[in-house]
C-alpha cells in the first residue's frame, strides 16, 4: 500500500510515464487518423513528456510542490503539436495543485488530476469529445468516485488506469472519424500509456527501456548521424552502398555468418537484413561496383543506391557553418516576423514577403513552445507576428505568445498558402494590431491543398485510399486518391477551383518529378486559361506539390 506521494515518488512516476510513451510512441504515431507520411502525435507527446523528465532529473526535490512546479516548466518549454500541448495543460492544472503539498495523499492525488482536466480544457478553444481530453476527464472522474473507498494510491491508479483504458476504447463512439478508419484516438493512447508508467513506478516496478524496432531507413540515418564530427578527408569509404539481393535457386547458397565476414571485407558500418527470401545490406565501401558483384552471387539484384558521402559531408558542413554564424548573431528587430517553414525555398519566399526570422518545422517535425519564444527573445524585438503555417503548430505558437515579455499575436495560419497570404497582407508600417486585423481577413480568401502519399491502405471521408497511392488533400480533408499522380493532382485542383477562382500558386516539393510538374502547369494553362499561375520552387518535404487558389 502507498498512502503518501512525495517528490520523490513522483519523480519516479514521471521518469517511468515518460520511458513508457517512449517505448509505445511509434504504436501511438501509427493510430494517427490520416495515412500522411507525419503520423507524428507519439512523437510529439513524447519530445514533450521528455523535456518534462529532464527538468526533473535536473532539478529532483522531496517537496512535490516544488516538483511539480519544475515538471510543469519543462511541459510547457518543450510542448509541441496540439497533443503535447495539451498534455502540458493537463499536467499544468495537476502540478498547480500540487504546490502546497511537501506529500500528497490519495484523496489529493485524485484532486491533481480534476484540475488538471479543468485546466486543459480551459485552455482549448474548441474541446473536442473522442480525444485525450474524454480519457483524461473520464479519469479523473473516476479517481473521484474510488477516493471515497479507498486511501491507497496504487488502488487509485489501477481504477484510473483501467477507466483510462475503457474510455479510450469508447472513443471512437464519440469521433466518427475514428470509428471510419478503425482506430482509437492516438493522443488518448498516449495519455494511457502514461498513467501505466505511473501506476509501474507506485508499485516499485520499472519500465524497461525497450530496443525500438528500426527500419533499414532509420539504421542508415543512425549510421550518418555521426558524420558531422568528422573531417571529409577523414572519411575511409566514402560511397554509401545499398542493395537487395532476392535469392535465386540456381545460385550460390546464403549463410549469413559467411556474407557478413566477406561483406565486411568491402568497407565498414555494415548492416545485414535477412528475412529469407531477401538480404538487405548497407556498407560504407569504397568500390560500390565490388559489393554489387558480390551480391550478384547469391541472386538478383532488385535494388541498387549509392551515394558519396564525402559530397554529402561536404554540403554539411557548409550548412552547419552558415547556420552557427547565423545563431551566433541573431537578427535584433523591432517587431519580429516569425514564421514556421518546412523547405529552404519557402523559407526564401517567406524572407522575400517580410518575414524576419524562421523557424525549421512543419509536419515531420513540430517546433516547440521553448523553440519560438527562443527566436522572440534573441531578435530582442518589441512586438512579434508568429505565422505557425500549421494546425499542429498553432497551440504550441499560443503558449509562446502568452509567455514572452514582447507583445506578441499568433495570426491563425493552417497551411504554408495561408502563411503566404498573411505575409502579403503584412506592412511594417503599420501598427500590430492594424496588421493583425489585415492578415487575418486575408486567410478567408486562400483554399489550401496539397498532394502526398498514402503510409498505409485505409477509407476516409468516403475516399478509398491504397498504401503508397497519392492523396489530394483540400485543407484537412482527403478530397481524392489515384495511384497515378497526375490524376491525383488534375481530382485536387477541380475540387478547389471555383468560378471566381482568379490566381493558383502552386509550391514543388523537394520529391516532386519536374516532367509531371511541366504537364501540370501545361494541363492548367490549357484548362484554366483565364487563371493566373504562380510557381514556386519550395523543396519541401513529404508534400509534392502545395497549392493555393484564390
Amino acid at each position: 500500500m502507498v498512502s503518501k506521494i512525495n517528490g520523490k515518488l513522483f519523480a519516479e512516476m514521471i521518469i517511468q510515464g515518460a520511458q513508457n510513451l517512449s517505448n509505445h510512441a511509434d504504436l501511438v504515431d501509427s493510430l494517427n487518423v490520416y495515412p500522411v507520411p507525419d503520423g507524428d502525435t507519439g512523437t510529439n507527446m513524447n519530445l514533450t513528456m521528455t523535456s518534462g523528465r529532464e527538468s526533473v532529473e535536473e532539478n529532483l526535490s522531496q517537496h512535490i510542490g516544488e516538483l511539480g512546479k519544475t515538471y510543469s516548466k519543462g511541459l510547457l518549454m518543450g510542448a509541441r503539436g496540439n497533443s503535447g500541448v495539451i498534455l502540458s495543460q493537463l499536467f499544468r492544472g495537476f502540478s498547480k495543485n500540487l504546490e502546497a503539498y511537501d506529500e500528497i495523499n490519495a484523496q489529493q492525488l485524485a484532486e491533481s488530476f480534476k484540475a488538471g482536466v479543468e485546466t486543459a480544457y480551459k485552455a482549448i478553444m474548441k474541446p473536442v469529445e473522442g480525444t485525450i481530453l474524454t480519457v483524461a476527464r473520464d479519469a479523473a472522474d473516476a479517481a473521484m468516485r474510488k477516493v471515497e473507498e479507498t486511501e491507497d494510491c496504487i488502488e487509485l491508479m489501477t481504477y484510473i488506469l483501467e477507466e483510462a483504458e475503457i474510455s479510450l476504447e469508447n472513443t471512437p463512439n464519440l469521433l466518427p472519424v475514428l470509428k471510419e478508419v478503425g482506430v482509437v484516438d492516438s493522443g488518448g493512447k498516449g495519455l494511457v500509456v502514461v498513467y501505466a508508467g505511473f501506476l509501474k513506478a507506485l508499485k516499485g516496478e520499472t519500465v524497461s527501456a525497450e530496443t525500438a524496432k528500426l527500419d533499414k531507413d532509420s539504421l542508415v540515418n543512425e549510421e550518418h548521424d555521426f558524420h558531422g564530427v568528422i573531417n571529409t578527408e577523414d572519411i575511409v569509404y566514402g560511397y554509401c552502398t545499398e542493395m537487395m539481393v532476392r535469392f535465386g535457386k540456381n545460385k550460390k547458397v546464403f549463410d549469413e555468418q559467411t556474407f557478413r565476414e566477406d561483406m565486411s571485407t568491402y568497407g565498414d558500418s555494415l548492416l545485414v537484413i535477412n528475412d529469407d527470401e531477401i538480404v538487405k545490406v548497407h556498407v560504407h565501401s569504397e568500390k560500390p561496383g565490388d559489393v554489387f558483384n558480390y551480391g550478384q552471387q547469391y541472386g538478383e539484384l532488385i535494388k541498387l543506391k549509392v551515394e558519396n558521402m564525402r559530397e554529402q559531408h561536404r554540403e554539411l558542413v557548409k550548412k552547419e557553418q552558415v547556420s552557427q554564424s547565423d545563431a551566433q548573431t541573431p537578427e535584433t528587430v523591432e517587431t519580429a516576423v516569425i514564421a514556421i517553414s518546412m523547405g529552404d525555398g519557402i523559407s526564401e519566399l517567406f524572407k522575400s514577403m517580410g518575414a524576419t526570422h524562421m523557424i525549421s518545422g512543419g509536419q515531420t517535425m513540430n517546433p516547440s513552445t521553448e523553440d519560438i519564444v527562443k527566436v522572440i527573445e534573441q531578435s530582442q524585438c518589441k512586438r512579434a507576428i508568429i505565422l505557425p503555417n500549421n494546425k499542429n503548430i498553432m497551440m504550441a505558437s499560443e503558449q509562446a505568445a502568452d509567455i514572452v515579455g514582447a507583445e506578441a499575436v499568433v495570426i491563425p495560419t493552417k497551411s504554408i498558402p495561408q502563411g503566404i497570404a498573411a505575409l502579403f497582407n503584412y506592412d511594417e508600417s503599420d501598427a500590430l494590431e492594424v496588421n493583425k486585423t489585415r492578415m487575418v481577413e486575408s486567410l478567408e480568401a486562400v483554399t489550401s491543398g496539397s498532394v502526398t502519399y498514402a503510409v498505409r491502405d485505409t477509407k476516409i471521408d468516403g475516399v478509398e485510399i491504397k498504401k503508397d497511392a497519392f492523396m489530394g488533400l483540400v485543407e484537412d480533408k482527403i478530397v481524392t486518391s489515384n495511384e497515378n499522380e497526375f490524376e491525383t493532382v488534375k481530382g485536387l485542383l477541380s475540387e478547389m477551383i471555383q468560378d471566381d477562382s482568379e490566381i493558383i500558386t502552386m509550391i514543388v516539393g523537394e520529391d516532386a518529378n519536374a516532367s509531371l510538374t511541366s504537364d501540370i502547369e501545361t494541363w492548367l494553362e490549357t484548362s484554366y486559361p483565364e487563371i493566373e499561375l504562380d510557381q514556386h520552387d519550395g523543396q519541401q518535404p513529404v508534400y509534392q506539390y502545395l497549392f493555393s487558389v484564390e
